[in-house]
This record gives C-alpha cells, sequence and structure tokens, in this order.
C-alpha cells in the first residue's frame, strides 16, 4: 500500500485530491493537514511514499517545509500560483498542479509518480544538499527545527552564522541553532548591506559589531555587542571596513 499526506491549507483543495484519490485503491491517505507545520510532523509519523503539497500556505511555504525533512518521499505541488512553477521543478519535483487541474491532469501526475517514484528522493536530498530555489520569505527568515517544534527567526534577529562542518550554527540573542545549509547559501540569502562574511566560517550582522581589535601577526577580531569574538580574515577586513565606512 503507498501512503500519501496531503498538505494544503484549502479543506477544498484536500478534498478534491482525496476524490480523485479514489480511482487508485493502491493509495491510501495517512494524513491532511492545513499548513506546514503539521506536515513536518504528519510526513514524520507516517513516512509517506508520496505528498502533495500546497506552496503558499500560513506560517511556513512549502519550500521551507521541505527544507525541514529527513526523509524523502515524493513531490507533486498543488498550487493556484504559475510563477512558482520553475521553482517546484528545480527541486526536481515530480509534477506541479496548477489549481484548479482536472481528473485527467491529476492522473498523469500520478503517473508520471508511478514512473519516476524510484527516483524522486533525489528531491529532499538535493534540499539538504543546499541546491533548494529560494522563494522571498527565505531572503527574510530561517526556518530551524528544534526537537518537535519549528521555529521561524527573522533574519534582523541574527547576531552571527557560523559554519559547524555539514550544518552552519545560527546564533541569536535566544540561543543557537542548527541548520542542514552551507554558509555560502546564507551569504548569497542574505542582504549584504546588513550581513558580511568576514571569514571562511563566519558571518556577522553588521550592526552588532562594537569594534575591531589587532589579533595576533596581522589579524583582526570584530567584538559584538553579545561579547563573542569573531576571527576576521585578510579578505573578511576590508569588506567589513568598507560596510562599516571606516
Amino acid at each position: 500500500m503507498i501512503k500519501v499526506v496531503i498538505i494544503d491549507d484549502e479543506p477544498l483543495a484536500r478534498n478534491m485530491i482525496k476524490e480523485y484519490l479514489r480511482a487508485y485503491p493502491f493509495i491510501t491517505v495517512a494524513e491532511e493537514c492545513g499548513d506546514g507545520f503539521e506536515g513536518v510532523k504528519a510526513i514524520s509519523q507516517h513516512q509517506p511514499d508520496l505528498i502533495f503539497l500546497d506552496v503558499q500556505m500560513p506560517k511556513i511555504n512549502g519550500f521551507e517545509m521541505l527544507e525541514l525533512l529527513n526523509t524523502s518521499p515524493g513531490v507533486i505541488f498543488t498550487t493556484a500560483f504559475d510563477e512558482y512553477a520553475m521553482k517546484a521543478f528545480e527541486t526536481h519535483a515530480i509534477d506541479y498542479l496548477l489549481k484548479p487541474f482536472s481528473k485527467e491532469r491529476f492522473d498523469k501526475a500520478i503517473q508520471k509518480w508511478k514512473q519516476q517514484h524510484s527516483i524522486s528522493t533525489s528531491a529532499v536530498k538535493e534540499l539538504n544538499e543546499g541546491s533548494l530555489p529560494i522563494s522571498p520569505e527565505q531572503h527574510n527568515r530561517v526556518v530551524v527545527k528544534t526537537g518537535n517544534n519549528i521555529r521561524i527567526i527573522p533574519m534582523h534577529e541574527i547576531e552571527y552564522i557560523q559554519a559547524d562542518d555539514d550544518y552552519v550554527k545560527i546564533l541569536t540573542k535566544d540561543g543557537g541553532f542548527l541548520k542542514k545549509k552551507t554558509i555560502s547559501y546564507f551569504e548569497n540569502v542574505m542582504d549584504a548591506s546588513q550581513f558580511v562574511r568576514v571569514h571562511r566560517s563566519y558571518i556577522v550582522q553588521v550592526s552588532q559589531v562594537t569594534r575591531i581589535e589587532p589579533y595576533e601577526k596581522d589579524g583582526h577580531i570584530a567584538i559584538l555587542i553579545s561579547g563573542e569574538k569573531i576571527p576576521i580574515s585578510k579578505t573578511g577586513y576590508p569588506k567589513l571596513k568598507a560596510i562599516l565606512g571606516l
């Protein structure tokens, strides 16, 4: 039996998908969810083979939700907004259904899944490798998972980011949070007038820097409001000085 989770904030859309799935007795709907938070929990609990995922939803969008997954279900996007189509296919999604979609169009998506499900797990793999397309919301916030909880961190609350093996550590006044992304990803996403990569392993928020001090030979460190000392590389030093107007 194939397990499916439906994630869409519109009850009518969820009901339509369930109605269309009645033609496929080998598919069972394990759960339906009204937002991305519920979706992450349902996917963790049921380990579905396939998910139907809306893009624009309350709290977090579909792309942000996918970033939080530890499993690799097939993904069929369902949305009323065609501007997300290219982004959806860049995630190696199986298909992209533009609402309102017909039973015939839905059936084609299911057939594509049946043909491709053996390779569709590449979607979440690529998310973890940092290749997901960037949605507008991701320029303004970071979504992290802490245990069973999901936290949305506005960019302006981030004091600095530190590379940590395959993850980055995001430091705020409330503590640190791990995210499976590269520091280069955040360098591209963050506002360059507010955040500077001062070292291969560090990005700092410029407004958090209180002073720059010499360190060892020709090195320097940035002292933050919190008291943290961040190393500055030779290439990072002129970038930080330029933004600070020094």
